[in-house]
């Protein structure tokens, strides 16, 4: 198997498999380099319940803090913790230059009500000049609310895709014995 994704073979897999680099194509990328072999490792490419469901918990969670370059700790902590990375990439871009004004407002406003804080005037119209003049009044509501929300957002993510393979055992298994 030339593809980094070695899991097992089924009809599933080997569509997906296309959309994978080559063991080669990653060594050749030399800023990846400083990596090692750890790259190589096989859970971070593996579609099971266990790294699906971390890559979830972990991109739900970064995808909420109010950081630039949050992809940067959310990979670091897909590689400590072995869990499928290109997933965990993917559900931390949820959080993009379109979505991050809205996201910003939602955990502003709960904070707030976390906190049980004043409630500030927030413009619908979200913008940079706005949070810069303001961030020494937001920052509390701001950093509850993004953790409040990328918790319940990681934890609900791990949840459901633990869900979806319980299901799908269960309904592999009914198949199973209903075929005689």
């Amino acid at each position: 198997m030339d593809n980094v994704y070695s899991g097992v073979e089924s009809k599933r897999s080997v569509d997906i498999k296309k959309y994978f680099p080559t063991k080669k194509e990653i060594q050749d990328i030399k800023y990846l380099r400083f990596l090692g072999d750890v790259i190589f490792e096989p859970n971070l490419w593996h579609f099971n319940r266990h790294s699906l469901s971390y890559a979830f918990l972990i991109g739900g969670f970064f995808c909420f803090m109010p950081m630039p370059f949050q992809t940067l700790p959310c990979v670091l902590v897909a590689l400590w913790v072995r869990c499928n990375l290109p997933v965990s990439i993917a559900v931390v871009w949820v959080s993009n230059p379109l979505t991050m004004g809205p996201m910003i407002y939602f955990t502003i406003i709960i904070g707030q009500n976390l906190l049980g804080s004043e409630s500030y005037f927030v413009p619908l119209d979200l913008n940079l000049e706005w949070i810069k003049t303001q961030l020494s009044v937001i920052w509390k509501p701001l950093l509850a609310g993004s953790l409040a929300c990328g918790i319940v957002t990681g934890v609900i993510g791990f949840i459901g895709v633990r869900t979806y393979y319980r299901i799908r055992i269960f309904v592999y298994k009914r198949r199973k014995k209903a075929v005689p």
